[in-house]
Parts: structure tokens; C-alpha cells; sequence
């Protein structure tokens, strides 16, 4: 196999590529309504930032990622707008769903293997997309971890 082929070989098709990231969207979403409204954008372990907040950034760097998805620009987040309430981030969090849902199935294909420029540098699409969902597993294990400090249960995580 040459070069060319590898650097375009699909390894999921869109469909399953949105797919899986509606996936880790719906759990993550059980994890901002596990969270009761009081706790969601004040509490906090160990120094790290409160689960609203991260939340806020998982929905602003998807966010960016949709647009790109129809548009392929990719202007920078403003980190400090975003929902301040639970119900507030919950709308916009299924807003985005739907958005993602009509806009990830007009995606070109070439997207993904075409390099892009990032507010934090230049990348291929594929890694840029995959670097969201990363993003979010990351915050949302955080989440986890603040759930079952405040003695709560966290979702099944394996439930997506």
C-alpha cells in the first residue's frame, strides 16, 4: 500500500463516526443531569475546575468542531460564554446534538483526511474530531470522580 492510500484509508465510515460520538454525547449528558443543579457549576475536588465549567468546555470545543464539520473553519471559542445553569446547558448541549445529527451527514468524506487550521495548530481533520470526543472523555471522567464524591452514582459508563 503506498502512502497516499494509508493517509486516506477509512477507518469508520461518517455514519459511524457520529454515531459513536452521539454515543459518548448521550452519556455525557446523563452525567450533567446527575449532577443536582446546586453542585454542577460550584462544587469541586482537588483544585480542579467544577463540572459545569468542564462541561461548558466540552460543549464549546464540539461546538467549534461542528461548525467546522459544514463550514472547515475553525474560529477559537469564547471560553467565557457558554450556559451558567443546568437547564441552560442541557438545551444547548441537545441544540448541538441535533445540529451535529443534520450537519455530520452532509460531511465530505475528505474532511477528515484534509489538514486544518486550529486555533492550537495545524492537524488533520480526523485527529481534530477525534481530539473532541477525547476532550470529552477526559472531562467527563472528571465528573465521574465529582459524582461519587458528593456520594452519588455516576452512570454506566459502558451505557452509550
Amino acid at each position: 500500500m503506498t502512502a497516499s492510500v494509508l493517509s486516506t484509508a477509512t477507518a469508520l465510515s461518517v455514519p459511524d463516526f457520529l454515531a459513536h460520538w452521539q454515543g459518548h454525547r448521550a452519556l455525557t449528558r446523563r452525567v450533567i443531569q446527575a449532577f443536582p443543579e446546586e453542585q454542577l457549576f460550584t462544587f469541586s475536588v482537588g483544585g480542579m475546575r467544577p463540572f459545569g465549567v468542564q462541561a461548558t468546555e466540552i460543549h464549546l470545543v464540539s461546538a467549534m468542531t461542528v461548525d467546522a464539520l459544514h463550514s472547515g473553519q475553525w474560529p477559537a471559542p469564547d471560553w467565557a460564554a457558554g450556559p451558567t445553569t443546568q437547564a441552560e446547558l442541557l438545551r444547548e448541549w441537545d441544540a448541538l446534538s441535533e445540529r451535529l445529527s443534520q450537519v455530520g451527514a452532509s460531511t465530505d468524506p475528505a474532511f477528515f483526511s484534509a489538514r486544518h487550521a486550529l486555533p492550537w495548530g495545524e492537524m488533520p481533520g480526523w485527529v481534530a474530531a477525534i481530539y473532541a470526543i477525547d476532550n470529552e472523555i477526559h472531562h467527563r471522567a472528571q465528573g465521574y470522580v465529582f459524582l461519587r464524591a458528593l456520594g452519588l452514582e455516576p452512570p454506566a459508563f459502558y451505557e452509550r
